[in-house]
């Protein structure tokens, strides 16, 4: 749960601690226990592929679209961070749809 609650940090610290702190735990964790491993992985992947998608939606706000895309994809972000930290909690794993597996 708290793999993918950490993605909050971003908030803090833009882009970098949404990153950055999934990372950490990943590190931190991924000898002691498999499922927070994969959890946070998880995570890793799926803040990674938003920051992706925050540098497409900065560039497209020459064009005036991107803010609105931004502004669902903060939406989208927001939803699926809590829902799979609500996931996560229950002991289910959790998959992000929307998300590219870099990390493997």
């Amino acid at each position: 749960m708290l793999a993918h609650l950490s993605a909050f940090a971003g908030l803090l610290i833009p882009v970098a601690g949404s990153i950055l702190a999934p990372w950490g735990i990943w590190l931190a964790r991924r000898g002691q226990s498999s499922f927070v491993a994969g959890q946070a992985k998880e995570a890793l992947n799926f803040n990674i592929s938003v920051a992706i998608a925050w540098l497409v939606c900065w560039v497209l706000t020459y064009i005036f679209i991107g803010i609105l895309l931004g502004v669902a994809l903060f939406v989208c972000w927001l939803s699926m961070t809590i829902l799979a930290g609500i996931r996560a909690g229950e002991g289910v794993a959790y998959r992000y749809p929307f998300s590219l597996r870099l990390v493997k």
